[in-house]
């Protein structure tokens, strides 16, 4: 049992909180059990480390810790004193992971000619990223796109909202609007800006084939250059007095009605 809130592996575990040691090192912590899950079931050969304190142990004995030894990853149990002390969350629920970071590239999301996909350019807020991100997986989108001067996705605070969806889907992070939009195209998928000044509904969008949705800074949008450079403009209809719709749930509410349109006889429809 790891008992030192103070031992080197403990800190080395804590310091992944900061970006710098994520993008050094190639890993990142999972908080909580239902990342930890999901990373055990999906993402086992990336599992570098699970720790648990004895009350998790006992709790997640089927669904966390017989899965991980089952698939020979390395579980550690510790107090909570430790726990916390590798944790960033304020109230850490007993288990966490240290996961090696996926490396999904465009180039491989586009080989495998997918039909659904979502970008996120400046996206600068964790919980609307992670959101996003667990949208997209509900709505069978085959990855998350992110541009680079987008939220780190492997921050704590996105890790712990996306509730595992960041190990279904590929997600590409650090992507050049304007170049990806242009490969997007040359690939035959079409982009579409979601944003307020679209002059198509989102009930009338062209959502047939392959697209790409195309999201905005929660501030700002989208800048005119990037609307321009997109297939088609669509807007999300507000029936009732709200200025607007949350980044996250236009996302969820565009993603679904591409969801809908999945041609007949999809397996995955």
């Amino acid at each position: 049992m790891l008992t030192n809130p103070r031992a080197d592996r403990v800190r080395s575990v804590r310091a992944l909180s900061k970006r710098s040691v994520r993008e050094r090192t190639g890993r990142f912590a999972v908080e909580g059990p239902q990342g930890v899950r999901e990373a055990v079931r999906y993402a086992a050969p990336r599992v570098r480390d699970v720790y648990l304190t004895s009350e998790a142990i006992e709790r997640h004995a089927d669904d966390i810790v017989g899965p991980a030894r089952a698939a020979q990853l390395w579980v550690h149990e510790v107090t909570p004193d430790v726990l916390a002390a590798m944790a960033e969350a304020d109230a850490p629920q007993g288990v966490l992971a240290v996961v090696d970071t996926a490396g999904d590239s465009l180039d491989d999301v586009l080989a495998a000619r997918p039909r659904l996909l979502v970008l996120l350019t400046h996206v600068r807020d964790p919980g609307n990223a992670g959101t996003v991100i667990r949208g997209a997986d509900a709505a069978g989108a085959d990855a998350v796109l992110v541009s680079e001067a987008s939220v780190d996705v492997l921050g704590s605070k996105v890790v712990r909202s996306t509730a595992g969806s960041l190990f279904h889907l590929p997600v590409v992070t650090g992507l050049d609007v304007a170049s990806t939009l242009s490969t997007l195209r040359a690939h035959g998928i079409r982009t579409l800006a979601a944003d307020g000044a679209g002059a198509t509904l989102l009930p009338d969008a062209d959502l047939d084939g392959p697209h790409c949705w195309v999201m905005g800074n929660e501030a700002w949008g989208l800048g005119e250059p990037v609307r321009a450079a997109c297939d088609d403009v669509v807007r999300v209809p507000i029936h009732g007095r709200a200025e607007s719709l949350n980044l996250a749930m236009a996302a969820t509410l565009c993603l679904y009605a591409s969801a809908g349109r999945r041609p007949s006889g999809d397996p995955d429809g």
